[in-house]
């Protein structure tokens, strides 16, 4: 890690770490092709969950190019980009909430093994990229939003797949249901935790510039 992480580098040369830079060119990629894997899956499938994962593909495909524009940018920029990103985190996470509930009144019995094989598919995919970033989840709120992004996406994937055998196993779209709640609360609670992050980094990079 680099010094800028403890605050002992300029703001107005942040350094740019090449690797990280190719590791997220090579997320970007991962969760736009996923992204369409599973919308198209999911939605011959009928199933919430996988639709779930797919907006959480193609929100973290946008969250990826946003960390590589702002990548070279100044600390304070990093980290308001942090915070946007952690508010349309929070509102993914909503949005399949509401979702959750909706097709909970009026949903369908998805189709199990498309579920499973799209959900294995995905969680291969996610710990790839969790492998590549690892070395970077406790760096400044921009690097550990990406991190929580992939996290998050992997344990969606392991629900997601649980709830294939639930949907084989009862007959019923229940399984489904709860784990788009599962994933929405997720959702949730990674923004909590970057938005918190990320305004604490901005308030204090306002202090610096205030005492200078």
């Amino acid at each position: 890690m680099s010094a800028c992480c403890s605050g002992g580098c300029s703001p107005e040369k942040p350094p740019v770490d090449a690797r990280y830079r190719r590791i997220l060119w090579i997320a970007l990629l991962v969760n736009g092709g996923m992204f369409g894997v599973e919308l198209i899956s999911g939605w011959h499938a009928g199933s919430v969950s996988l639709l779930a994962d797919a907006l959480d593909f193609f929100g973290d495909a946008a969250n990826y190019g946003l960390s590589l524009f702002v990548l070279a940018l100044a600390p304070v920029w990093r980290s308001r980009a942090a915070l946007v990103k952690g508010l349309s985190m929070g509102g993914y996470g909503l949005f399949i909430l509401g979702t959750a509930a909706w097709n909970f009144t009026y949903g369908t019995v998805p189709e199990a093994s498309t579920m499973g094989k799209i959900g294995l598919l995905a969680l291969a995919a996610n710990l790839s990229v969790a492998a590549l970033l690892y070395a970077y989840r406790n760096g400044d709120a921009n690097m550990r939003s990406v991190w929580l992004c992939t996290r998050n996406d992997a344990i969606g994937n392991i629900a997601v797949m649980l709830a294939a055998l639930g949907v084989f196993g009862t007959g019923s779209g229940w399984p489904d249901i709860v784990v788009a709640g599962i994933m929405g609360s997720l959702g949730v609670s990674a923004a909590v935790s970057v938005v918190r992050h990320a305004r604490e980094e901005i308030r204090a990079g306002a202090f610096v510039l205030k005492k200078t």
